[in-house]
């Protein structure tokens, strides 16, 4: 399917997942370096907190693939400890003891859960289209309830979610909009699961809610692809690199690793400086970035008290797929 564009021209549709269009809402600067710079700038060491993160995630949904009756509290234990990511810690006593944590966290929000309750997906792709984009994600689960799905996303930050991020999350909203048009079947309930604290945030659309959301997205598509049509003109390379998604480097900056753009282009993928770019993997190349905000440790994501189970907040909006952070 095509758009028409401004000049009448057939124009494709803009492919994306909600974290490409979060991206470009949290800083235009990192959507250049993670989806059009080709090769892309070297990312900074792996975090702590995201290894946790997806060890949490990666175990839950290794808990429901089990049989039905392996499904314990302390199958998904096994699990986690099995499927352990060490990356970015200080040392292996940090990994262990955040292992252990983790560990305590999926038992006992297993414990809460009835194994028999066959969700519809884990780690189930979905996906639509519009008239201007098409966007897919990976829900972490789908339940029925009743006659109605209902999104699940597993969250391990610091912070609790709240209602208000579950009703205004694009993710979340695209994902029950997709979930629907995949399975015929009404969605409109969306629910973050806080595992540190065993907390739900849960937010219950209307069909005006969800539209909204689905014309935001396509508002914020419109914005990007014109950025990158003309990145992507820049680079002399506008066919191929479209149908690929992304276009080779013509240079480089000397010792910095990202691309040298000129002005005009540069000024269409802007920073956004603020205390977030502490925690942006792209932070050696963004001055603005590194002036804005301190180094951080790979390991200061962390909960700083030895009692508390949780993790750093968010790195902009919700990721989704992607999850650049718990």
């Amino acid at each position: 399917m095509e758009q028409l564009g401004l000049d009448g021209m057939p124009r494709r549709l803009y492919t994306c997942t909600p974290s490409r269009l979060n991206t470009w809402l949290d800083c235009r600067r990192r959507y250049r370096f993670t989806y059009l710079d080709r090769p892309a700038p070297q990312k900074g060491p792996p975090w702590a907190h995201n290894s946790v993160g997806a060890s949490v995630h990666n175990a839950l949904a290794s808990w429901w693939r089990e049989p039905y009756d392996r499904r314990t509290p302390v199958m998904a234990a096994v699990l986690l400890t099995n499927g352990w990511i060490r990356e970015g810690f200080r040392d292996e006593e940090q990994s262990a003891t955040w292992r252990d944590r983790a560990r305590e966290m999926v038992s006992s929000y297993v414990a809460t859960l009835d194994p028999g309750d066959e969700p519809v997906g884990v780690e189930r792709t979905v996906a639509t289209r519009t008239s201007v984009i098409a966007v897919s994600g990976r829900v972490d689960r789908l339940d029925r309830r009743g006659d109605e799905l209902v999104v699940v996303d597993y969250k391990t930050g610091r912070r609790p979610p709240t209602s208000d991020d579950a009703r205004s999350s694009i993710a979340l909203a695209v994902y029950a909009i997709a979930s629907s048009r995949m399975m015929r079947r009404a969605c409109h309930r969306v629910e973050l699961h806080h595992l540190p604290s065993g907390t739900v945030a849960e937010w219950e659309h209307t069909d005006e809610s969800l539209a909204r959301h689905l014309r935001r997205a396509e508002d914020i598509a419109t914005e990007a692809a014109d950025a990158d049509d003309a990145y992507r003109g820049w680079a002399g390379n506008a066919g191929a690199g479209r149908a690929k998604g992304a276009v080779p480097a013509p240079r480089r900056e000397d010792g910095a690793g990202a691309l040298a753009v000129p002005p005009e282009i540069d000024r269409l993928f802007p920073p956004e400086p603020g205390p977030i770019c502490s925690w942006c993997d792209f932070r050696r190349h963004c001055p603005e970035g590194r002036a804005a905000s301190p180094d951080r440790l790979p390991w200061d994501g962390l909960a700083e008290t030895p009692g508390s189970s949780g993790l750093s907040p968010a790195q902009g909006r919700d990721g989704g797929e992607d999850r650049p952070a718990p």
